[in-house]
């Protein structure tokens, strides 16, 4: 297709010779034909198609807007592809600087997440203190239950005298909840990370804006808020673990936290010496 035909073919329209729907589909065509007059896109065929795939939608509008008391068709429509491609490199920034922040964050929370300890069966043959009760056992096997499988909670079930499925139903629910909130911290990291763009996307912004005008205090103090709420964000995931807590432990029984609390504190206080000994052993070997 020749570079001349874009004016004939708006004639062809404006005296009702071909519809809308051609014109637009043949302004189309010539744009992907034509790659290399317009040197965009390091002359990259294949951005370049997605480029024009982007202002296909555009052009009806364009078609709308022009008149011909100013420029050319042919002009009108190179000026049009060439300052929205510079839109189009614009919105291809933000979104590789989105990428990269998201990366960059997951990157950060894989650098910082550790592995779950591994316990090894090697020395079943230590015997706990007697003076620990079967309940208090089973405050500490459900603060730990992540890490217990289910035939070594049967076997405490026995130990304390207690039906297994009622432990297990414990343990389950405890699970459940692990889950719920495993979900709720992704759905609030992911949150973090689109805020943080956003803050840093106001902050490019307002490098831009000359200080002093009335914009440029009004994107400060969108920049300020957007920081405000970002850094209560950020905040608020730091507090929040998938570990069970004292009080959800006790929900989960139906008992008093304090009842809880004073049997871990006891437990504690007792076994500190036992594992001392234990770790001097181990040193030991």
């Amino acid at each position: 297709m020749r570079d001349v035909q874009l004016s004939g073919l708006y004639q062809m329209y404006a005296m009702n010779n071909l519809s809308r729907r051609n014109l637009e589909v043949k302004i189309f065509q010539y744009l992907l034909d034509n790659y290399k007059r317009f040197r965009l896109f390091n002359k990259n065929k294949d951005r370049w198609n997605e480029f024009i795939s982007w202002l296909y939608p555009r052009l009806g509008k364009a078609i709308d807007r022009y008149t011909e008391l100013g420029s050319s068709f042919d002009t009108y429509i190179i000026g049009l592809v060439h300052n929205a491609a510079r839109e189009y490199r614009c919105r291809e920034s933000e979104h590789y600087m989105a990428e990269y922040i998201c990366w960059k964050a997951m990157a950060e929370d894989m650098l910082i997440q550790e592995k779950e300890p591994e316990y090894s069966e090697g020395h079943n043959d230590i015997s706990l203190p007697k003076d620990i009760y079967p309940r208090q056992i089973l405050f500490l096997l459900l603060k730990s239950y992540y890490f217990v499988t289910d035939e070594f909670a049967e076997r405490v079930s026995r130990t304390i005298g207690m039906e297994f499925t009622v432990v297990k139903a414990m343990i389950d629910e405890l699970r459940n909840k692990r889950s719920r909130k495993e979900a709720e911290i992704l759905s609030l990291r992911e949150r973090v990370h689109s805020q943080h763009y956003r803050c840093l996307k106001f902050q490019k912004r307002l490098e831009g804006i000359q200080a002093g005008t009335e914009y440029h205090t009004k994107m400060k103090e969108r920049w300020e808020r957007a920081r405000r709420r970002f850094c209560a964000m950020r905040k608020r995931l730091r507090g929040m673990s998938v570990s069970p807590s004292n009080r959800l432990i006790a929900e989960v029984m139906g008992i008093p936290q304090g009842t809880i609390d004073s049997g871990l504190f006891s437990i504690k206080n007792r076994l500190l010496p036992y594992v001392n000994n234990v770790d001097k052993v181990h040193v030991m070997d």
